[in-house]
């Protein structure tokens, strides 16, 4: 079940929701204030990275006689294509830069390297997901129409695939993006709805096209004829392809630890009847997950390693969310929220543990639809579902004990750990 009332699942008050709602709101105007010169240097200093990797790996790719220059040419190129897709194309369109009023870096005009065209890309991502994230029904990356995620989603067979399908949509992500606009599952009964879908598919078969032609028609036809052989065509063709899966699977694996792992919850229509600017924080911090970063990590996942802020602050500089994930953390420790991280490795491994349990009915699944690790509701928490959850004060520390202490207290139950913490404290399950 997923969350229905996100105050009272993190035991906030009101009050403790419009504090973190001014809190968050300080950072931003910190944050926006003191963007500048440094900050220009970095994206400019990042296109001319992207560019040089770019062209030097398509210059491999030119030379490669030798298998070791095909390797390093398809790898330059696929981390040139990272870069350009995670750290350029997904933070410009964000409108991360558009402070700068650069036309060339500028979210209206950035079209990226990749099947998606950057227009259907702002609006499945920028609006649909970034505004209902995690809600279930409504942002469609929940699954992306495709994998089951949460036991929210009622069980298929077709979801038996589970694997397979994650497997093939890591592959070719870049197609499962281009396809996630045109919704091809939602169903048309009017003219224009089905006029609209015949725009939209004319518009991505441009985009694929395009793409295509750049990657495996005209430069490995550039590369055979220079060479005058096909062989030369064939390495060109198999480099691209293999820069372009590089591409791929990296992209899938970042964004998916931000969403699936353990702890990124998922929430209900209900929740978005009424919400306001505190509780769109609390969301956004809730249903997202981040990974332990160095700056190298950091850069190649378009600093998304940074998944909470950028959920909290979508269109502030990329390079700005690690400073600002100490303030984040900061709030979490004051009103006792979980901030939700771990190694990349761990996080990636628990997105396919969870995609790899949920193929199965939950019958087979040993945590209830209330509890399960991937995603809960309030109801662990509460002998009577009608319990109303409040924030305690610890008399021995003075802190605050609210949901980080309810989730730590009831794995230490279920080890068996006594405590002094009862029901009457409001955190029995």
């Amino acid at each position: 079940m997923a969350i229905k009332d996100i105050p009272e699942y993190a035991h906030l008050s009101e009050d403790d929701v419009a504090a973190i709602a001014r809190e968050l709101d300080q950072i931003r105007t910190d944050i926006e204030a003191d963007r500048g010169e440094r900050d220009a240097r970095y994206l400019r200093n990042t296109v001319r990275l992207q560019r040089g990797l770019e062209l030097g790996g398509r210059a491999l790719i030119f030379g490669s006689g030798k298998r070791s220059m095909w390797w390093a040419g398809a790898g330059a190129l696929g981390v040139a294509k990272i870069i350009e897709n995670m750290e350029l194309g997904h933070n410009v369109m964000h409108g991360q830069w558009d402070w700068m009023n650069d036309p060339e870096v500028h979210s209206t005009s950035w079209e990226w390297d990749n099947a998606g065209p950057s227009a259907h890309w702002k609006h499945q991502h920028n609006f649909v997901h970034h505004k209902y994230t995690n809600v279930l029904g409504m942002d469609d990356d929940v699954g992306y129409g495709l994998l089951r995620v949460t036991r929210d989603q009622r069980w298929r067979p077709f979801y038996l695939g589970n694997i397979a399908w994650n497997t093939l949509l890591a592959l070719g992500f870049e197609y499962g993006v281009a396809a996630q606009h045109l919704e091809l599952a939602k169903k048309r009964t009017t003219e224009e709805e089905k006029l609209e879908l015949k725009k939209n598919l004319n518009v991505v078969g441009r985009k694929i096209g395009k793409q295509a032609a750049k990657d495996y028609v005209v430069y490995p036809a550039l590369v055979g004829a220079a060479t005058r052989s096909r062989r030369g065509f064939r390495k060109a063709l198999t480099a691209n392809l293999l820069a372009n899966v590089i591409r791929n699977v990296w992209t899938n694996a970042v964004i998916f630890c931000g969403h699936f792992p353990d702890g990124a919850e998922k929430f209900t229509r209900r929740d978005m009847a009424v919400e306001n600017q505190g509780e769109w924080y609390l969301r956004q911090m809730l249903g997202s997950a981040n990974f332990r970063s160095g700056p190298t990590l950091a850069f190649m996942s378009g600093n998304l390693s940074y998944q909470i802020e950028h959920h909290i602050f979508p269109d502030l500089p990329s390079n700005r969310l690690a400073e600002i994930s100490v303030r984040v953390q900061a709030i979490c420790a004051e009103y006792d929220l979980p901030y939700t991280t771990g190694s990349f490795p761990v996080q990636y491994a628990k997105t396919w543990r969870t995609i790899a349990k949920l193929s199965l009915p939950n019958k087979y699944l040993k945590a209830t639809s209330d509890d399960a690790p991937e995603t809960a509701s309030e109801l662990r928490f509460k002998s009577d579902p009608e319990q109303r959850l409040v924030a305690q004060v610890d008399p021995r520390t003075g802190r605050r004990r609210g949901l980080k202490s309810a989730m730590v207290r009831l794995r230490e139950r279920r080890r068996g750990v006594p405590s002094a913490v009862d029901s009457q404290r409001g955190f029995a399950a």
